[in-house]
């Protein structure tokens, strides 16, 4: 059992730029040891974790080897640092070539050409295979069972209804909410529910879930997510470890007179960053506001407010992600290249640099990410030690020595 208050990993999307969360991930392992020595290694720090697309895939790995939080950082590690593009969408010429001829059949032609249905961009089906040795979801249930894990949550939007949904199981009942355009569905989770949170809108083919009876198609997790922190929160966190992918430390632009139109790929990668990075920022200045009024308020006001203040320690890139893809886009298969030509993606430049960031599933970008990663929660190592207490620790290895788990 973890000791209260519960602390919540919250786990932001981003395609290729998760493997940041990972090294920032590695920094946590690196200073659990430090703080506890060796031994203590197999206990889960984190009682709630919640994650979004590609941070959906990092959090049930995790969660799914939550009795030995080492092993399953080594896993998710292994993974990104030896990644290649083919591992997760077909970067063949010919399954290149059949989507791309079905959008632009029916881009040109219209209704001539319907009966074609592109469902998107890139096919994604070795992904499946790649989450069935990566996410031993079977482990779960047993997991929750033995207290590991206090609830696991894993977003998506619903193109059939435009409701953002948060799938959920946890270790206790705890009572769905319903939010405007959001709601929250406790089920069991399957690798179906990772397929779908990490479904980039046009990129990656939608996926159909089945809820209460009724079977609907739904994408990426980041889509009309207006409450990253929400999730966690309801099922039960009262400090929260927050790991995004992009912007909120990187420097500032220099304000530039720019007189040329802007490309496709420049168009793509503004809308994908408002996508997976602008409403979790938004989410935690939300926060900080709600903790700062509370802050203003006496004891006595506070035991009557229906708000808690929130602990967070936040943690997401110091340098641009966008400059680092630029220099890796050579590396990425040369059939995905010559596609993202076209959008006006070039290497070595920035002017596109971020549709490809999100597409940038190749080991010299991904272990440039780890690295960043580590060295960014290393340099919050005081702010992350405050929430790895050896006491939590001590009264977690006492109630959770009920034997071994199969792998």
């Amino acid at each position: 059992m973890h000791a209260l208050p519960l602390t919540g990993l919250v786990l932001s999307g981003g395609g290729a730029r998760a493997a940041y969360q990972v090294g920032v991930l590695r920094a946590i392992a690196r200073i659990r040891r430090e703080l506890l020595g060796d031994s203590p290694g197999t206990c889960n720090p984190f009682g709630v974790i919640s994650g979004t697309s590609a941070g959906a895939i990092n959090g049930a790995a995790l969660a799914c080897h939550a009795d030995d939080f080492d092993t399953g950082v080594e896993r998710l590690t292994a993974t990104w640092s030896a990644f290649h593009a083919a591992q997760v969408y077909r970067c063949d010429t010919l399954g290149l070539l059949t989507n791309g001829l079905r959008w632009m059949g029916v881009m040109s032609l219209g209704w001539a050409m319907r009966r074609l249905r592109p469902r998107s961009l890139l096919d994604n089906s070795p992904l499946g295979a790649l989450l069935r040795q990566l996410v031993p979801m079977h482990r779960l249930p047993t997991l929750l069972a033995r207290r590991h894990l206090h609830a696991l949550a894993i977003s998506a939007s619903s193109y059939s209804t435009g409701q953002h949904v948060t799938f959920y199981q946890s270790a206790a009942p705890i009572p769905p909410w319903i939010r405007t355009q959001r709601m929250a569905a406790r089920t069991t989770l399957v690798h179906e529910h990772l397929m779908a949170s990490s479904a980039i809108p046009f990129i990656f083919p939608a996926t159909r879930l089945h809820h209460e009876g009724r079977g609907g198609w739904y994408g990426d997790g980041s889509m009309r997510q207006a409450s990253p922190l929400s999730p966690a929160i309801h099922l039960g966190a009262r400090r929260l470890v927050i790991i995004g992918a992009g912007r909120m430390h990187q420097p500032a632009d220099a304000p530039l007179d720019d007189a040329r139109y802007p490309s496709l790929a420049q168009v793509a990668g503004h809308a994908m960053s408002s996508i997976f990075l602008d409403a979790l920022a938004a989410d935690i200045e939300r926060m900080q506001r709600i903790n700062s009024t509370l802050g203003m308020l006496t004891p006595e006001q506070r035991a009557g407010h229906p708000l808690a203040p929130i602990e967070a320690v936040i943690i997401a890139p110091s340098e641009r992600l966008d400059d680092m893809a630029a220099r890796h886009i050579h590396r990425l298969p040369r059939s995905v290249q010559r596609l993202l030509r076209s959008t006006g993606v070039r290497d070595g430049r920035r002017e596109g640099a971020a549709l490809a960031s999100y597409l940038l599933f190749e080991s010299a970008f991904t272990q440039e990410l780890l690295a960043l990663g580590e060295q960014d929660g290393m340099a919050q190592r005081d702010a992350l030690a405050s929430f790895l207490q050896p006491s939590e620790f001590a009264l977690a290895l006492a109630q959770r020595r009920q034997g071994s788990l199969p792998a």
